[in-house]
């Protein structure tokens, strides 16, 4: 895939002072630029976002992987380890983790087509989660898989594969996202649209990437990535020899 520009900011925040109230305001302003309709080319690449932290906090882990989107295999990965800019504020993670997250996106060697991230889209409670926010800056295609609520309310959800309710805000009845039943009987996923993705389109894409595992591929390996798991297993591993 061809670069033909960098879509990845160097000052996704512009102009912010560093308070929450101001940093709540944006989230109001971005959400509005955020769109809830299929605006991505086919799918050659996918990535997955997730972030961890490292010396209890003060240094923030992004990690990215890129597949190929047919095959699934890794075609590139990257990390990213900055100082933590602000402590943990509920509602407002992006800003805690998005600088992280946009250094790791750019040292990937292509831009994907299709980002999913550890996070909600637009199922936050200002309409503006990780990666919705992502979404907006960069202009990218995103996803939010989540693994629990922030913000909604749903009807019971079986208990089979693939099994989907609406996620819907618990007093305006708008739709937020899809609570996704991805395994048999395993805890569901919170799917919500980030940007130029479908409220219809994004459990279908988020199911497309599902193996065996609970979480699509593009966030598993993330995951595995940023938590530093393969690291500390083959630790262990040592340990024990």
């Amino acid at each position: 895939m061809t670069i033909l520009h960098n879509p990845y900011p160097t000052r996704p925040f512009g102009d912010w002072d560093g308070s929450p109230a101001a940093a709540r305001a944006m989230q109001k302003s971005l959400a509005a630029q955020v769109r809830l309709a299929d605006d991505f080319p086919p799918l050659r690449l996918v990535a997955g976002v997730d972030v961890g932290f490292e010396e209890q906090g003060q240094i923030t882990r992004a990690a990215v992987v890129l597949l190929d989107a047919q095959t699934l295999e890794v075609v590139a990965q990257s990390l990213a380890r900055i100082p933590t800019s602000m402590p943990y504020i509920p509602g407002l993670l992006s800003f805690r983790e998005l600088p992280a997250v946009l250094q790791a996106l750019e040292a990937l060697p292509a831009i994907p087509d299709l980002i999913f991230s550890d996070g909600h889209g637009i199922a936050h409670p200002r309409r503006l989660g990780i990666a919705a926010h992502l979404g907006v800056v960069t202009g990218l295609p995103t996803i939010g898989v989540a693994k629990k609520i922030l913000t909604g309310v749903h009807d019971e959800l079986a208990a089979a594969r693939g099994s989907q309710v609406e996620l819907r805000d618990g007093k305006t009845g708008e739709v937020l996202g899809t609570v996704l039943r991805s395994k048999d009987k395993v805890r569901p996923l919170i799917v919500s649209p980030g940007n130029r993705v479908s409220l219809l389109s994004a459990p279908r894409l988020v199911m497309q990437f599902v193996t065996r595992y609970r979480l699509p591929e593009p966030t598993r390996l993330a995951d595995r990535l940023a938590s530093r798991r393969d690291e500390k297993a083959a630790a262990a591993r040592a340990l024990q020899r």
